[in-house]
Protein backbone atom coordinates (compact mmCIF):
# COMPACT_ATOMS: atom_id res chain seq x y z
CA UNK A 1 0.00 0.00 0.00
CA UNK A 2 1.73 3.24 -1.08
CA UNK A 3 0.26 6.85 0.25
CA UNK A 4 1.52 10.25 -0.16
CA UNK A 5 0.28 11.93 2.46
CA UNK A 6 -1.65 10.25 6.53
CA UNK A 7 -4.46 12.90 5.50
CA UNK A 8 -5.61 9.84 2.53
CA UNK A 9 -5.54 7.00 4.87
CA UNK A 10 -9.14 6.23 5.81
CA UNK A 11 -8.04 4.95 8.93
CA UNK A 12 -6.79 7.91 9.82
CA UNK A 13 -9.89 10.31 8.42
CA UNK A 14 -12.33 7.74 11.16
CA UNK A 15 -10.34 7.99 13.69
CA UNK A 16 -10.33 12.24 13.17
CA UNK A 17 -14.29 11.58 12.94
CA UNK A 18 -14.71 9.85 16.32
CA UNK A 19 -12.50 11.90 18.15
CA UNK A 20 -15.01 15.26 16.82
CA UNK A 21 -17.56 12.84 18.40
CA UNK A 22 -16.67 11.59 21.30
CA UNK A 23 -16.17 15.61 22.10
CA UNK A 24 -19.85 16.09 20.84
CA UNK A 25 -20.93 13.10 23.38
CA UNK A 26 -19.38 14.31 25.96
CA UNK A 27 -19.97 18.26 25.49
CA UNK A 28 -22.79 18.26 28.61
CA UNK A 29 -20.36 15.60 31.07
CA UNK A 30 -19.48 16.88 34.00
CA UNK A 31 -17.65 13.85 35.50
CA UNK A 32 -14.39 16.41 33.87
CA UNK A 33 -11.65 13.56 35.02
CA UNK A 34 -13.18 10.82 32.72
CA UNK A 35 -14.10 13.30 29.69
CA UNK A 36 -10.91 14.39 29.68
CA UNK A 37 -9.05 11.21 29.53
CA UNK A 38 -11.41 9.68 26.53
CA UNK A 39 -11.08 13.27 24.80
CA UNK A 40 -7.39 12.90 24.95
CA UNK A 41 -7.60 9.13 24.47
CA UNK A 42 -9.90 9.96 20.85
CA UNK A 43 -8.06 12.85 20.03
CA UNK A 44 -4.52 10.06 20.14
CA UNK A 45 -5.31 8.22 17.68
CA UNK A 46 -5.69 10.18 14.66
CA UNK A 47 -2.24 12.50 15.99
CA UNK A 48 -0.39 9.32 16.40
CA UNK A 49 -1.39 7.67 12.95
CA UNK A 50 -0.42 10.96 11.54
CA UNK A 51 2.55 11.11 13.50
CA UNK A 52 4.01 7.67 12.42
CA UNK A 53 3.22 8.10 9.23
CA UNK A 54 5.15 11.12 8.80
CA UNK A 55 7.79 9.88 10.02
CA UNK A 56 8.07 6.93 7.77
CA UNK A 57 10.95 4.44 7.73
CA UNK A 58 11.52 0.98 9.63
CA UNK A 59 10.03 2.84 12.65
CA UNK A 60 6.84 2.82 11.11
CA UNK A 61 5.92 -0.77 11.92
CA UNK A 62 6.62 -0.67 15.61
CA UNK A 63 4.83 2.41 16.03
CA UNK A 64 1.52 2.33 14.62
CA UNK A 65 1.24 0.59 17.58
CA UNK A 66 0.54 3.16 19.71
CA UNK A 67 -2.89 4.41 17.81
CA UNK A 68 -3.92 0.84 18.65
CA UNK A 69 -3.04 0.99 22.07
CA UNK A 70 -5.38 3.94 22.64
CA UNK A 71 -7.85 2.80 20.65
CA UNK A 72 -8.03 0.00 23.28
CA UNK A 73 -7.84 2.67 26.36
CA UNK A 74 -11.15 4.70 24.76
CA UNK A 75 -12.94 1.50 24.73
CA UNK A 76 -11.98 0.75 28.01
CA UNK A 77 -13.36 3.80 29.15
CA UNK A 78 -16.59 4.08 27.09
CA UNK A 79 -17.57 0.86 28.67
CA UNK A 80 -17.09 2.43 32.18
CA UNK A 81 -18.91 5.78 30.99
CA UNK A 82 -21.40 3.33 29.75
CA UNK A 83 -21.81 1.49 33.19
CA UNK A 84 -22.01 4.74 35.64
CA UNK A 85 -24.58 5.94 32.33
CA UNK A 86 -22.68 9.15 31.49
CA UNK A 87 -23.63 7.60 28.09
CA UNK A 88 -26.04 5.87 26.70
CA UNK A 89 -25.90 1.56 26.22
CA UNK A 90 -26.56 2.42 22.49
CA UNK A 91 -23.90 4.75 22.03
CA UNK A 92 -21.66 2.21 23.96
CA UNK A 93 -22.30 0.24 21.22
CA UNK A 94 -21.81 2.56 18.33
CA UNK A 95 -18.22 3.70 19.57
CA UNK A 96 -17.12 0.47 20.56
CA UNK A 97 -18.30 -1.30 17.06
CA UNK A 98 -16.25 2.29 15.25
CA UNK A 99 -13.50 1.37 17.87
CA UNK A 100 -12.83 -1.98 16.98
CA UNK A 101 -13.20 -1.60 12.94
CA UNK A 102 -10.19 1.50 13.48
CA UNK A 103 -8.06 -1.20 15.05
CA UNK A 104 -8.86 -3.47 12.51
CA UNK A 105 -8.19 -0.77 10.04
CA UNK A 106 -4.56 0.07 11.73
CA UNK A 107 -3.76 -4.01 12.10
CA UNK A 108 -4.22 -4.25 7.91
CA UNK A 109 -2.05 -1.26 7.36
CA UNK A 110 1.00 -2.35 9.86
CA UNK A 111 0.28 -5.61 7.95
CA UNK A 112 0.26 -4.39 4.25
CA UNK A 113 2.94 -1.90 5.33
CA UNK A 114 5.32 -4.93 6.30
CA UNK A 115 5.08 -6.95 2.87
CA UNK A 116 6.15 -4.01 1.35
CA UNK A 117 9.92 -3.93 0.17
Amino acid sequence: MTYHAFEELEVWKRSCRLAVTMYETLKDCRDFGLKDQMQRAAVSIPSNIAEVCERGGKDFIRFIRIPHGSAAELRTQIYIAGKVNLISESVVTQLVTELKEIARMLTGLRRSLSREP
